[in-house]
Parts: structure tokens; sequence; C-alpha cells
């Protein structure tokens, strides 16, 4: 349960961005929302695991992230009571940001890549909320970085088709 709330994201962005075309854009569209809030339900369990039974859950995966010498980085996932109350508030806000976008972009031809993006950022913004050491927490603010960049940049390149017309 603790690993699918980082990687469902992740999944429901690559699989629109390499099988969208074949889905559709309501296929898409549904599949993206049904596993955001997926997430959004999922971090509930999370929450009442580790805030209202007062654990903690610590996930290291059994690979290496990087390893030099006698420094060893691992893949780790940390789920505490600041991280599952932050997973909530960002699952609740990115499934009100997909439907919101799914009918405020219903005319654009591309909505399918836009809604990829979206789920490209909120899987880099659980491995931000999660990670256990601080090269995992760069690596998920800079894609927090990277995915604003590509959606700041659709909404641009979309204007730019708008105004040559």
């Amino acid at each position: 349960m603790y690993l699918s709330i980082v990687f469902l994201p992740l999944f429901s962005s690559l699989s629109l961005l390499f099988f969208g075309r074949f889905l559709g854009r309501s296929g898409s569209a549904i599949l993206s929302i049904f596993f955001i809030f997926f997430c959004f339900f999922l971090a509930f369990f999370i929450f009442f695991e580790v805030v209202l039974m007062s654990t903690s859950c610590l996930v290291i995966l059994p690979f290496a992230w990087l390893t030099v010498e006698i420094l060893n980085i691992e893949w780790v996932f940390l789920f505490d009571s600041l991280s599952a109350t932050m997973l909530i508030v960002v699952f609740f806000v990115s499934s009100l940001v997909h439907l919101y976008s799914l009918e405020y972009m219903q005319d654009d031809p591309h909505l399918i890549r836009f809604m990829s993006y979206l789920s490209f950022f909120t899987f880099f913004m659980t491995i931000l909320l999660t990670s256990g050491n601080l090269i995992q927490m760069f690596l998920g603010w800079e894609g927090v970085g990277l995915s604003s960049y590509l959606l700041i940049n659709f909404d641009l390149h979309g204007r730019k088709l708008i105004n040559r017309r």
C-alpha cells in the first residue's frame, strides 16, 4: 500500500504518455482521474495507520540508488505523521485539479499529454513528501520543477497557437 501510493501516479503518467492515443481522450481522462482518486483513498488508510495509530513506516527498497565506495544511498520512503497528513492534502488538491482540468481543457486536442504532465507532477510531489534522505528529496524537488516547467510550457505553447489563428 505504501509503495503503491508513490508509484501509481507515475504509472498513470507513463500509461497516458505511451498508450493515451489508443485509450482516447475520455479513456485517458478516466484512467488518470481514477488513479489519483485511488491514491487519495489510500492516503486515508495511511493517515489512519500512521497518525491515528501512532506508528511510522520506513520502506527501504532492496537496491541502492547510488553506491560509490563507502557512500551508499538507498531508495528510502518515510511515512510519518507529517507526510501522511500532507499526502491527504496533496492528493485532494491533485484530484480537484484533475477534475477541473478535464472540464477546462475539453476542447484542447492535447488533453492526454496535459493529464500525463499532471500525474507526473503528482508523482514527484509524493517523492518529495515521502523521501527518507536529502538526495531523494532533492530529486523530488527537481522533478516538481521539471513538471512545473512542462505544464507552464504546455500553456504557453497553446497560447502561441491560439494567437497565430
